[in-house]
């Protein structure tokens, strides 16, 4: 086995410090200028050698050398340790809260003798680097979803025609197990990917740290290296399971590595092993790639020491995921609305009313396929069923002003209860009013202008009005009206001065009759 050797100098120098100075392993390393590796590994050496700092003053280079690396009988080198075993190493680091300091205690634990700290690490780097990996591509149990669509679609066929018609395959999968899942659907765009997502969640059973996707507009709305601005519904549905979204940078293959092969992976063992098959519906499609699916995640995988992707899942990655929440996310899409004057905002084609302060401000919609929210200042302020009726409105009398409220339920008992509070008279040519015309609406209206008398008259002169009115058996507020602008209800009727005036007769005795 070939071995690296330090100068003489060194090696002494390290001797004395470690021996003499008893300066720690990682003093000496800084002091000497080489890796705490080299320090153990040296001080073993000698301390194999049965030296001891006295012997190692009276030796030249020469004999230093001699006794640091003589080989026994056999040729064998005296300290040869057990080697890491990289493998173990690179799954094992997936896991949660694993590190190489406290594998390499695991490994002291198990080989008292075994490597240090540092060329135990040495180790496991040369064959990350022989796999052509770098230590920021080793990702940890539960942290990232990658996802991303095949550029290779599958197919399915109209039944009538026969026409083949492309769709998208949609794949995920976890970094530390390779865990993967796949989904036909009919396009990228919005609601398929978001139901792809959350079919994606599901499969897994729980939810990792993050979902990295590359930046399609379905996930992003405004790409960038730096700061991407996340489409509003995926930022949504990120946020119901508990989860960011961390696009990869464009043009930064490493960030998406893992998902670019994994849609290789699922090419060569889902795509081409349905190109000889016929399905008329992704239904049916989906239900064989599912199946394909569950072949592909049970394959051995050499790099992982034979172990399949479902095995190194349960192993290290299903614990670290956390749980689903108890809803499944219903897919939305978000859309930005003005508030006309009448308080109802138009959304795909029909109107949704908001609380009437709200008219003529900005609002957001958040449109599901039962529900309409809408939400001023991120507060939700209205919730309606959806409705498809283009140009029809739907309307919550509570965001309704009083007035408007009152004349859409054109309700006759306040129109009524006003006329009692005036008086019998006003309330019975309330009622006449009411009575006389079949449309309701020209009816709520005459008694709407009835009771507007009473904001520009006195009770007692609308009293007065409508007891003259009633009199005449007439039945429009008009007259009442009439009477008030002429101001004849001042005016004392002809039948009251008639009974007022003293009867003039000689057979009638007056009142100086009853004073004598």
């Amino acid at each position: 086995m070939a071995r690296e050797r330090l100068s003489m100098s060194k090696s002494r120098e390290i001797l004395r410090l470690r021996w003499v100075l008893q300066h720690s392993v990682r003093d000496v390393a800084s002091s000497v200028g080489v890796s705490t590796g080299m320090v153990s590994q040296t001080a073993q050496r000698a301390a194999v050698a049965g030296l001891a700092w006295p012997d190692v003053e009276q030796m030249d280079d020469a004999q230093l050398e001699a006794a640091l690396y003589a080989s026994p009988p056999g040729g064998e080198d005296p300290i040869e340790r057990p080697k890491p075993d990289p493998i173990y190493i690179h799954q094992e680091l997936r896991r949660a809260g694993v590190t190489l300091e406290l594998l390499h205690l695991e490994y002291l634990e198990e080989h008292p003798k075994g490597y240090r700290y540092t060329a135990f690490c040495d180790v496991y780097r040369k064959w990350l680097k022989r796999r052509g990996l770098t230590m920021r591509q080793l990702h940890k149990a539960g942290d990232k979803l990658f996802e991303d669509f095949s550029g290779k679609r599958p197919m399915i066929f109209d039944r009538e025609t026969g026409a083949r018609i492309e769709v998208e395959l949609f794949v995920a999968v976890l970094g530390a197990s390779n865990y993967t899942y796949a989904e036909a659907t009919a396009t990228q765009r919005l609601a398929d990917w978001i139901g792809a997502n959350v079919n994606a969640l599901e499969y897994i059973e729980g939810v990792p740290n993050a979902l990295v996707p590359d930046q399609l507009r379905s996930a992003v709305s405004e790409p960038c290296a730096s700061e991407p601005t996340i489409q509003r519904t995926m930022s949504a549905m990120a946020a119901h399971y508990g989860t960011a979204v961390v696009p990869a940078r464009p043009g930064k293959a490493r960030d998406k590595a893992k998902v670019e092969v994994a849609v290789q992976v699922a090419q060569r063992w889902i795509v081409a092993r349905l190109r000889n098959e016929t399905h008329f519906s992704l239904e049916s499609l989906n239900a064989r790639i599912r199946e394909l699916l569950e072949e592909l995640n049970a394959r051995p995988m050499k790099r992982y020491g034979g172990l399949s992707r479902r095995e190194l899942f349960e192993r290290v990655e299903r614990g670290a995921l956390r749980p689903l929440p108890e809803r499944r996310y219903v897919a939305a899409v978000w859309r930005k609305a003005s508030v006309d004057s009448d308080y109802h905002a138009k959304v795909e084609g029909h109107f949704y009313s908001v609380p009437h302060a709200l008219a003529h401000e900005e609002v957001e919609a958040r449109v599901t396929s039962s529900t309409v929210e809408l939400f001023y200042l991120g507060r939700r302020v209205a919730s309606h069923v959806r409705s498809d009726e283009v140009g029809g409105a739907t309307t919550n009398p509570a965001h309704m002003p009083a007035h408007h409220l009152e004349w859409a339920v054109k309700d006759p008992a306040p129109l009524l209860a006003w006329a009692q509070g005036i008086g019998t008279n006003t309330e019975l040519m309330m009622r006449r009013v009411l009575e006389s015309n079949f449309h309701r609406d020209q009816v709520y209206r005459s008694g709407r202008g009835l009771k507007g008398l009473g904001e520009l008259y006195p009770p007692e002169r609308i009293e007065e009005a409508c007891s003259r009115v009633v009199r005449t058996g007439a039945r429009s507020y008009k007259h009442v009206e009439r009477i008030l602008k002429l101001g004849l209800d001042l005016v004392p009727h002809p039948d009251e001065e008639e009974t007022s005036r003293p009867i003039e007769h000689d057979q009638v005795r007056g009142p100086e009759y009853y004073l004598n």
